[in-house]
């Protein structure tokens, strides 16, 4: 977690870590970069690309510029450039005109909303899912590498920051809406004519998040700075 080092699980001394290990961070980077240029031609609609990019202008510069402070580990870094990849595959097509079931008619020779009964596009939901599964990692190595409180802790913080940020998106989305209006508020909010749109996609964040918590729990791997 600290640069040059990853901290254990129970709070003992930090774990050197190796040449390469230190610069796959960078490396991932320079991948997510090459997706994010391709991706930036031609989307789908310009202007919702835009708004929607403004998550990545701003998370990844701070995470580049906080880097020094706070080496997130590598699983975690792989679970970041996932997440950002996938953003910004809903960002190009526009997330309610994401073509996963022409995807999976072409690999499967069926649909997959016809199979799971979907009566909308669900990317988006699919990514709001994965926001709670995958940011979750960066936000429990974030508390354990500045904060120190009992181990009974360690899931309680990190899931109330997930919680706040997916309430605080929704808001921020609703307030794009009213301000832009039009396509472009319909665009960026992806409601889809579903009134309970934003209540669903909290939901499933914190599912999300609950379940990552689980799983590192179940593993052994909450990492925690005990009090002194």
């Amino acid at each position: 977690m600290y640069r040059n080092s990853a901290v254990s699980c129970d709070g003992a001394a930090p774990v050197p870590m190796s040449a390469a290990s230190r610069r796959y961070p960078a490396l991932l980077l320079v991948l997510f970069t090459a997706l994010w240029l391709a991706l930036a031609i031609d989307p789908v609609y310009r202007q919702d690309w835009l708004l929607e990019n403004l998550l990545v202008v701003i998370a990844i510069p701070i995470l580049v510029a906080t880097s020094g402070r706070l080496r997130f580990s590598n699983a975690t870094c792989n679970c970041l450039f996932l997440f950002f990849a996938l953003h910004s595959i809903g960002a190009h097509y526009t997330y309610s005109l994401v073509p996963y079931d022409e995807w999976f008619q072409a690999l499967c020779g069926q649909s997959l909303d016809a199979l799971l009964g979907f009566e909308r596009n669900h990317y988006d939901r699919l990514v709001h899912f994965l926001y709670g599964l995958l940011i979750t990692p960066a936000a429990v190595e974030l508390f354990a590498h500045y904060g120190r409180y009992p181990r009974s802790w360690a899931v309680l913080f990190p899931f109330l920051f997930m919680a706040a940020h997916s309430t605080i998106y929704e808001l921020v989305e609703w307030g794009a809406a009213l301000i832009f209006g039009g396509d472009l508020g319909q665009a960026y909010l992806g409601t889809q004519g579903d009134v309970w749109d934003a209540q669903k996609d909290m939901a499933l964040a914190m599912s999300g998040s609950v379940l990552t918590l689980v799983i590192l729990a179940l593993a052994g791997r909450l990492p925690v700075r005990r009090p002194a």
